[in-house]
Parts: C-alpha cells; sequence; structure tokens
C-alpha cells in the first residue's frame, strides 16, 4: 500500500491523481490511500478507470504550501495532506509515503511523527542520478536534508546509500565514494578525513567497497555507485546539474532551429534525440528518497506531473516490496557498533600522533 499525499504539490491533485492511473496501469498489484479534499479526490479518481476499487480516500481539509515553515507546519498541519499521508506510514497502514509538497516541511513532520532509526543523527535525502554504472544510475546524498554533517553523519550515509543502492538499483556490492576536493588522502577538511577511516573500517562488515575520495566529475562515470556528501554541497550539485540540463537543452533547441539545413538535421536525428531526451529527462527518474527514518518517505518534485509522479510512485512500490526500511534499520544496527569502535579507535590515534 502506497499512500500518497495529493496537495502541496505546484499542478495540483490532477498531476498527482493522473501519476497514479498511469502507475496503477503498470502495475496490477499496486493500491493507494489518497489524502487530501475528500469531494475533490473522488471526483478526480472516479473518472480514471485503472483506478477502479484501488484507492482509499482519507479525508484532510488542510493543505502544507510550498512558503510554509516546517515550524508552522508542525504546530498547525495536523489537518493536512501532508501529516495525514505520513500517519498511514506511522500507523503500518502503507510501507511508503509519497508528496510532491515543502521539502523542510515533510522532512520535519516525517521526523516528527517517525522518527529517526537508532543510531541516526540526521537523515538524509537521496537521489538517482545519471550515470554510466552498470545500473545506469548513481546515487548521491545528502541533497539538502540538512546542510550540516561530521564525520559520523557521513559514515551513517555510506551505510545508508549502500543499502538504498542495493535494494533499488539492485547492486549487491555498491562502490561507494566520499566527495572531496580532490581524491588525495592529504585533501580535504578534518571531518572528511576522519570520515574516510570510518567508512573504510566499516566497508567490509556493511557489504559495500570503499573507493575513497571521488570529486565532482565521478558523480556521473561508471566509477562509483554511491556518492557521499553533506546536504550543502549535494544540493549545489544538483541544482547545478539541474540548470545545466536546461541549458543544453535550450542551446540544442536553438541550435537545431537556427536553420532550414539544422532543420533538416533535428528531423533526420529524432530517434536519436528523443532517446537521449528520454535518458536525461529528470522526470524519469523523481524521487528523492529520506533515509534514516522508522519508515520510507518519498519526495518527489514539486513541479512533478503525471510522468514524473508515476516514476516516483514506481520507486516507492519497489522499496515497499523490498522491505527496504526494515533492511535498512537492520543494517543500520548490526553496524553501528563497529563503526563507534572504529571512531574511538581514530580519535586515539589523533591524540597520540
Amino acid at each position: 500500500m502506497i499512500s500518497v499525499d495529493a496537495m502541496g504539490g505546484d499542478r495540483g491533485p490532477s498531476a498527482v491523481v493522473a501519476g497514479l492511473a498511469r502507475s496503477a496501469a503498470q502495475n496490477p498489484r499496486i493500491r493507494f490511500i489518497l489524502h487530501g479534499p475528500e469531494d475533490e479526490l473522488r471526483r478526480l479518481v472516479s473518472s480514471r478507470k485503472s483506478l477502479a476499487g484501488r484507492v482509499e480516500i482519507r479525508h484532510a481539509p488542510g493543505v502544507v504550501t510550498m512558503s510554509d515553515k516546517p515550524s508552522q507546519a508542525m504546530r498547525h498541519g495536523k489537518d493536512t495532506s501532508m501529516w495525514s499521508a505520513i500517519e498511514s506510514v506511522r500507523t503500518g497502514e502503507a510501507e511508503v509515503c509519497v508528496s510532491c509538497g515543502n521539502t523542510g516541511a515533510l522532512m520535519a513532520i516525517a521526523m516528527l511523527r517517525l522518527k529517526r532509526l537508532e543510531g541516526v543523527n540526521r537523515p538524509a535525502i537521496a537521489i538517482f542520478w545519471p550515470s554510466r554504472g552498470p545500473a545506469g544510475f548513481t546515487v548521491m546524498l545528502d541533497v539538502g536534508a540538512d546542510v550540516r554533517a561530521d564525520e559520523r553523519d557521513l559514515m551513517q550515509y555510506a551505510l545508508m546509500g549502500a543499502s538504498y543502492a542495493r535494494n533499488a538499483l539492485g547492486i549487491e556490492r555498491p562502490r561507494v565514494g566520499l566527495m572531496n576536493v580532490g581524491t588525495e588522502e592529504n585533501k580535504g577538511k578534518p571531518e572528511l578525513k576522519l570520515a574516510h577511516e570510518l567508512i573504510a573500517g566499516v566497508a567490509d562488515e556493511a557489504r559495500f567497497e570503499f573507493i575513497g575520495f571521488v570529486e565532482g566529475g565521478d558523480i556521473p562515470s561508471g566509477r562509483v555507485d554511491v556518492i557521499v556528501t553533506d546536504g550543502f554541497t549535494g544540493n549545489v550539485a544538483l541544482k547545478t546539474a539541474e540548470g545545466t540540463a536546461k541549458l543544453i537543452r535550450d542551446f540544442l533547441r536553438e541550435a537545431f532551429r537556427a536553420t532550414p539545413l539544422s532543420r533538416l538535421a533535428a528531423l533526420m536525428a529524432y530517434t536519436s534525440l528523443r532517446r537521449l531526451q528520454k535518458r536525461i529527462d529528470p522526470r524519469q527518474v523523481n524521487g528523492g528518497v529520506f533515509l534514516g527514518l522508522n519508515g520510507t518517505v518519498v519526495k518527489s518534485h514539486g513541479a512533478a506531473d503525471a510522468t514524473a509522479v508515476a516514476a516516483a510512485i514506481k520507486l516507492a512500490a519497489r522499496l515497499a516490496e523490498s522491505g527496504f526500511t526494515r533492511r535498512l534499520a537492520a543494517r543500520v544496527a548490526s553496524v553501528g557498533e563497529l563503526g563507534a569502535a572504529v571512531q574511538v579507535g581514530s580519535a586515539g590515534m589523533e591524540q597520540t600522533s
């Protein structure tokens, strides 16, 4: 069962319901709990044949807007669709929550209602990044849940990112890299050097390969499956990539429209251009996952259309079917003590050096 917040996105509930209908047509096993104003949602759902008998509507008159502060949503958001959607995961009625709403408010309410996994200090947001890797994507975290991250947080991100890559991408032994300004071990801030030691110390137990420091150019390469960084760096990288992708699309469009000959060339290359567009279309990989909570939450882009919502639903269903939250909790717990021991050892070496 997937719990879906129908409100809060830029395109309104019609785009969310259209995405649900597309998902339902592709996956006959999937069912939904849909949260929002009952009358409006019932009208939208009734017009979609693929959703017949597969959607339970939960009336929630309130909406968390994009301009609402997280503290405001936590104090006054109990009647909202976002709160209701997360509550369905907390009570066990649904395995995953999907929302297009305000990221800060969604994280705040999720932390309040679902609580953090034992041993996790800071939850993280993980995304898929198109790459030359075997799965076609690289996992990167954190991309904005928290701008701060010390060495232990980064180690936990490595554990969670590896588990996510294993369950969502099917990579049995993910290659994990730690983002830095260079690949040499003597480069970077002190917390990055300590994180390097911690991650290396838990890699075997956590069943991933730690390849050490990586740079920005490695994100889309086939060299690494999981990129670990703090939320400030990750968010800047993500927004820069989105802007660059849009710039390239605009440049290509202008180039192919420049002359009659270039328009003919575009027509001849239509199939290849369509394939490229689909490959780099952010809607196809829509959905950042909140890792480190007692429940799985998928954050869809606020401007998501039906295609993007369907992609987020597909990801949510995959994680639900794999029992991802349970697996992640077990992995964090099993490696937590080892990580603490490695941290103590590193601190002792630092004092004696």
